[in-house]
């Protein structure tokens, strides 16, 4: 009997992790939410949660930080002259040891060639070139030579092939040399058809299993396999262009000496035009240079510098999707294969999380913008009104989070489940069907249970049409009230559309002029920077909705920070003066005089303690008949809402 081998568990990397978290997408709502009340547009507030996270989810902000780290890292790991300064030590031993074996001789041999030595020159090229004649009398001295041969000529390969030159078990052997340059003139061949577009992936695979020796993991595509070479290639671009001009013409130098010596320097040539020609943008990298003091060879150099390259490339793409509150534009392979697995799957989280809330109908295109449904409006209207009702102090004004819908009266034809302390009427009827389909479903006897209980929803019969004028002007936005007004505007909303479904609400914005706002742009609004306070284009505005509900309480609920600063002119168009100009204060007040003549007493909610303000709102309220309430802005909500229900059952 066989024994079982062991198992071997690892990071799961078939794809995305099928034990990986889900993403809550109604929580994805309450975060876009909680920026929206905050007072941030829609647009701003996917931005925003793009840019620092969903909560337990990296967000491209942190992203592009790991990134930067990343690439400094990188930057620091190799030296741009490791090559050189590796072949100048070799030579200095080389040479140390060959001095040694002439040093014991006394015949003028050893003399010249002493004196062969000293002349050589001081770059690596040229002094190696004067060396290949040379006769060694040191064994370990020719050796060392040749080791710096076979180095020069594996970096030039690897810094193009990575790795290929483990493939070559004799670097400087015919047979090496010749499949080499057999391996190269293939290349150029399947690379010229490509630019033709005659090549197939069927070539490509043809090639690779030619050359499967050189290239043991070549990648699934041609295109694949062109991006790796084209990569490798403009780091050593970017390498020589960022040395010194001397440097820059020893290692270039060294390089084509070594292409020469294993015959393949027309086709490296020609694969280089190749590279540029299929993948301009990759030679198109310019960057900083690696400024590390670790002396490392060629192809570890240009690897680095291939690395910076595509965390750069990153950085763009994560800017891109900043600016565009879309993280699809991040190249999920790059990402991974740059910053790993774990750095993917936050990016392919936050994609999900947006296509999710598109999906769910959470968010809908409107040309190249998202929006909100109006699925998602009521949530977050919802979620604006709890934020209201935990202020409320229910002890002082009465709990508001109530599931009455009026007083006893016309049934309105919903239901709710009964609960403790409920005083509806009960409906009988359901609460004996409740009972029914439980005894069906569990074979108990018929027997009534606390939640089979439903009561019937009343309402009263006169309707109430409801206007709320919310000040839109700059110094809302400076004086930091905005978002609470947002807040207490979605939150008047979602009480009026669910408590109260027979009363018709309509909401004024109103800055230098005002306009009526749709429930679903309530949570796109914004304040102006267009200097202005006209209240009294919104009292208008509010006079015409409220001629077209005859019949109906009339509540009418003003919310400011400062004094009237502008008034509509002839044709359409308004004039705004600071200070007040007399004939701004005239008109508001005849605005606020046709309400009074409505029988219509407005609210008004007080923001801030400007005291020309407080005087003017006082002014008014004695003058029409309503009421001015001082308020926090953090309390907004919470004086609004409750004005309006109290008024609410009171009518």
């Amino acid at each position: 009997m066989s024994r079982r081998k062991p198992s071997i568990y690892g990071p799961f990397s078939g794809g995305p992790d099928p034990l990986a978290p889900l993403v809550d997408t109604g929580k994805g709502v309450d975060e876009l939410g909680e920026r929206i009340l905050a007072g941030q547009s829609v647009q701003e507030a996917l931005r925003d949660l793009m840019r620092t996270g969903s909560r337990g989810r990296q967000g491209l902000e942190q992203m592009y930080r790991d990134i930067r780290d990343r690439y400094n890292k990188v930057r620091e790991s190799a030296s741009m002259n490791g090559l050189l300064d590796d072949l100048n030590e070799m030579l200095a031993e080389a040479l140390e040891v060959e001095r040694g074996a002439l040093f014991p001789d006394p015949s003028d041999d050893a003399r010249f060639a002493e004196a062969v030595l000293d002349a050589l020159p001081d770059d690596i090229p040229r002094a190696m070139a004067e060396l290949e004649n040379y006769q060694w009398r040191s064994p370990a001295a020719q050796q060392i030579f040749q080791d710096m041969k076979d180095r020069l000529q594996r970096d030039v390969i690897d810094q193009q092939f990575a790795g290929m030159s483990e493939s070559l078990k004799n670097m400087s052997s015919p047979e090496s040399k010749a499949a080499m340059a057999q391996m190269m003139q293939d290349l150029n061949q399947l690379l010229s058809k490509h630019r033709d577009g005659t090549a197939t992936e069927g070539d490509y695979k043809e090639f690779i299993e030619k050359h499967k020796d050189f290239f043991p993991d070549a990648p699934e595509t041609l295109d694949q396999f062109i991006d790796d070479l084209a990569r490798q290639s403009a780091a050593m671009d970017r390498m020589l262009a960022s040395m010194s001009p001397e440097q820059r013409a020893e290692l270039a130098e060294a390089m084509q000496a070594a292409m020469a010596d294993m015959g393949v320097q027309g086709e490296m040539a020609e694969l280089q035009d190749h590279l540029k020609a299929l993948r301009p943008e990759f030679s198109r990298r310019k960057g900083a240079p690696l400024n590390g003091d670790g002396s490392q060879g060629l192809p570890q150099a240009t690897q680095a510098l291939a690395e910076m390259g595509d965390l750069e490339s990153l950085v763009g793409q994560i800017g891109d999707a900043d600016a565009m509150g879309d993280p699809s534009e991040i190249d999920l392979d790059l990402l991974e294969r740059t910053m790993g697995q774990a750095a993917r799957a936050e990016a392919e989280a936050m994609i999900q999380l947006q296509k999710d809330l598109q999906d769910q109908g959470f968010l809908v295109s409107e040309g190249d913008a998202l929006r909100l449904s109006a699925k998602a409006v009521r949530r977050i209207g919802e979620s604006a009104l709890r934020e209201v009702f935990k202020h409320l102090d229910s002890a002082a004004r009465g709990g508001h989070e109530t599931h009455k819908s009026g007083k006893s009266g016309e049934a309105t034809g919903t239901h709710r489940q009964w609960s403790f302390g409920d005083d509806g009427v009960i409906d009988i009827v359901r609460t004996v069907q409740n009972s029914s389909f439980r005894r069906l479903a569990t074979s108990d006897t018929v027997k009534l249970h606390p939640e089979d209980f439903e009561v019937a929803e009343t309402e009263n019969l006169t309707k109430a049409a409801v206007v709320l004028l919310v000040d839109q002007s700059y110094s809302m936005l400076i004086n930091d009230t905005w978002g609470a007004a947002k807040t207490m505007a979605l939150a008047l909303h979602s009480l009026s559309s669910t408590k109260y479904p027979l009363d018709a609400l309509q909401v004024i914005g109103f800055s230098n002029l005002a306009r009526v706002v749709s429930p679903m742009d309530i949570p796109d609004l914004q304040a102006s920077e267009t200097p202005g306070t006209n209240l009294q284009h919104a009292l208008m505005l509010a006079g015409r909705f409220l001629d077209k509900h005859p019949g109906s309480q009339r509540i009418v609920m003003v919310v400011t920070d400062g004094e009237p600063t502008a008034h509509l002119v002839a044709q359409g168009d308004w004039w705004f003066n600071w200070p007040p100009d007399p004939e701004t204060i005239q008109l508001t007040v005849q605005a606020v005089d046709e309400m009074t003549r409505r029988k219509v007493a407005i609210t008004w909610f007080r923001l801030g303690e400007d005291p020309q303000l407080a005087r003017f709102l006082d002014t008014m309220a004695r003058r029409n008949g309503g009421k001015v309430l001082a308020t926090d802005p953090d309390r907004l909500g919470d004086y609004v809402v409750s004005d309006y229900v109290q008024t609410r059952k009171s009518g």
